[in-house]
């Protein structure tokens, strides 16, 4: 076994690897850019080298400065992670050329993977069925090619992934220009343009396999379901696949491992199926897609239930150890299932999101791998993953019941997540039932995508949280804080004003438009209306967030503000707080336009100026300067529009 390996990567893969090393005692060293100085990777490892700038291709796309780092710490081997150079063929020669092992495949197995087209002629050699299509090298002829495959077909770049260079086509009509902007697209990308076309599979589920290969000879460890996916990427995975037949299932294992042994592979890999599901999972109705020749990111879930340890395995066989299990000593136990969680503005169209981790939590019973902590910042130079959340149970649906559970118990405040959409997508009625195909989200993204509303009760927690009479505030509890006070709570473009009165220590009243709610805080928890409720608050640079199912966030804007611009508009300006008057600037049957000043109100030692909200008439002046008034009190009235 190694002494010393040196992870080239980053973020949460780079955790992971560490923390399989380390009961190995095999030490670790890490690498890390400009931007990922304090990250958790570099913590956690024994050494930590300094690559290069922020930009992924000034650091962890540098292989010679990688390289460069294994040799000066000693490291005997490279872990490559996933993505950055983890399938980079170049880089496989290069770290042996050092005198490093790398930890997977060889150059020659990933290049014969590498090329879509020339990996499905590979696999059609080896007995894997394929998509019916044309992958051939010549890019001539493709419209014929296409009326011969027969329509819808899809065009995909033979060097692409992630739904780079990939265009569906109904009608040889439309074909010439979806055939043009692929191309465009995957030069871009992939700086290749060659394209295949294959059969468009009308209700298609992506199922991949895991295998795992010595060089010669190959197991696969079952299967995965990947279908929940958004514009071809990968959302909840789990293993097994809903619905799996023995049969199939034996048929798609076997299929793998004649897949991985045609190219020598060595370390973990995951031969990827499309499953044409129109008529239920059948074993003539699976065909090769790609070899990703790495360890996928979704690989905890096939260790939730095979048992194994993939990284481990990893580390065993590069260093020359033989399988440790045998195909027919493997088995499946329950089943497991795996969400990513990022950051991202879901409602935004999923646009990736920035922040500083004010507070991150994750429940008891679940797996997270993740590579941040709280007080650290999402990047804009990497993928914006927070976490995965694995979770594993006896059946598919306690698994189920237990992934809403982790989505639930997940606290994330300082930037925007995707945690509501998860957990709109594991209560999905359809997935429930395991009825899933690479459409669902597409199809019924709106309503996926809705955001929780939070109801009046946490709302009343939230302004509680805001003044600080829970703790929740930085500045923390005050004894001459005011009896009543007015809070304003902000979720995009809604804005409410309630007034919290405080009845006694670690109780209050919060005061709606249409009600009233008694709430208790402190050491015990939180009641409301004398019923117990699960929330925790905390605020933070961002405003305040309340856990309580979901994950709740609101903005903090000055409730003076809020409340004096609302009313100015309805016509009727209250005290948003209880003040002293300092000045009235009109009286009764005077003219005002929209912005003029009509009084002062001192509040918590600042003066803010009440405007009016619109043109009018005052109908009556109610306080007069040196006036101490009560939140919510009349100050000035307008005459009503149109009087």
């Amino acid at each position: 076994m190694f002494n010393k390996i040196l992870i080239a990567n980053r973020g949460e893969i780079a955790c992971r690897v560490i923390d399989t090393a380390r009961p190995m005692g095999v030490r670790t060293v890490a690498v890390y850019s400009d931007a990922d100085a304090r990250a958790r990777h570099v913590e956690m490892a024994d050494e930590a080298v300094h690559i290069g700038g922020s930009a992924p291709k000034d650091s962890y796309l540098r292989g010679e400065a990688i390289i460069a780092a294994a040799k000066a710490t000693g490291a005997q081997a490279v872990h490559p992670g996933y993505g950055f150079l983890s399938e980079n063929p170049e880089f496989v020669e290069a770290c042996e050329a050092a005198g490093l092992v790398f930890i997977g495949p060889s150059a020659d197995a990933i290049r014969a993977m590498g090329l879509k087209d020339a990996a499905k002629a590979l696999m059609e050699e080896a007995g894997v069925p394929v998509v019916p299509g044309y992958h051939g090298a010549s890019q001539e002829g493709l419209a014929e090619r296409a009326v011969e495959i027969g329509y819808p077909v899809l065009i995909k770049a033979v060097a692409g992934g992630g739904g780079k260079g990939m265009r569906r086509v109904d009608r040889a009509e439309d074909f010439a220009d979806a055939l043009a902007s692929a191309k465009g697209e995957a030069a871009t990308a992939f700086g290749n343009d060659a394209v295949l076309i294959e059969k468009f599979v009308a209700t298609p589920r992506h199922i991949e396999v895991q295998v795992f290969g010595d060089g010669e000879k190959a197991v696969h460890l079952f299967e995965r379901d990947c279908s929940l996916q958004r514009r071809h990427q990968k959302v909840i995975e789990e293993a097994p696949a809903p619905g799996m037949t023995v049969g199939m299932r034996e048929a798609m294992g076997s299929a793998a491992v004649r897949a991985a042994e045609a190219i020598g592979y060595k370390g973990a890999g995951t031969v990827e199926f499309i499953v044409d599901a129109s008529d239920g999972l059948r074993a003539d109705r699976f065909y090769f897609m790609e070899m990703n020749t790495r360890l996928q990111v979704e690989h905890p879930v096939t260790e939730a239930i095979t048992g194994v340890d993939l990284v481990e395995w990893q580390l065993r066989v590069a260093a020359g150890e033989p399988l440790p299990m045998a195909q027919e000593d493997l088995a499946i136990h329950g089943h497991a299932f795996e969400a990513r969680l990022y950051a991202e503005d879901v409602p935004k169209g999923f646009l990736p999101a920035t922040g500083t981790l004010a507070h991150l939590v994750f429940p008891e019973g679940a797996r997270a791998d993740t590579g941040v902590r709280p007080g650290d910042e999402i990047s804009p130079w990497y993928d914006p993953m927070i976490a995965k959340l694995i979770v594993h149970g006896a059946t598919r649906e306690i698994a189920l019941g237990l992934l809403d559970q982790a989505l639930s118990g997940t606290q994330v405040a300082g930037t925007v997540t995707n945690l509501a959409f998860l957990r709109a997508l594991a209560r999905h009625e359809g997935f429930g039932r395991g009825e899933v195909d690479t459409g669902v989200i597409d199809r019924e993204v709106e309503t996926l995508s809705k955001q929780p509303v939070p109801c009046t009760r946490c709302r009343a927690v939230a302004a509680i949280g805001a003044m600080g009479l829970d703790g929740a505030a930085e500045q923390g509890f005050s004894l001459w804080a005011p009896l009543a006070q007015s809070v304003a709570l902000a979720r995009g473009d809604e804005v409410e004003v309630l007034k919290v009165s405080v009845t006694g220590p670690g109780s209050a009243v919060v005061a709606r438009e249409d009600g009233a709610h008694e709430v208790t805080f402190g050491a015990r928890g939180w009641t409301v209306d004398g019923a117990p409720v699960p929330a925790e608050v905390v605020r933070h640079a961002a405003g305040l967030s309340v856990f309580w199912g979901n994950n709740y966030h609101f903005e903090l804007p000055d409730p003076l503000d809020v409340a004096s611009e609302a009313g100015a508009a309805a016509g009727r300006i209250e005290a948003p707080m209880p003040g002293l008057v300092k000045a009235v600037y009109v009286q009764a049957g005077g003219a005002v336009k929209a912005g003029d000043r009509l009084a002062v109100l001192e509040a918590m030692k600042m003066e803010h100026v009440l405007t009016a909200g619109r043109d009018g008439v005052v109908a009556e002046v109610l306080a007069e300067a040196g006036a101490q008034v009560e939140a919510g009190a009349a100050l000035i009235v307008l005459e009503e529009e149109g009087e």
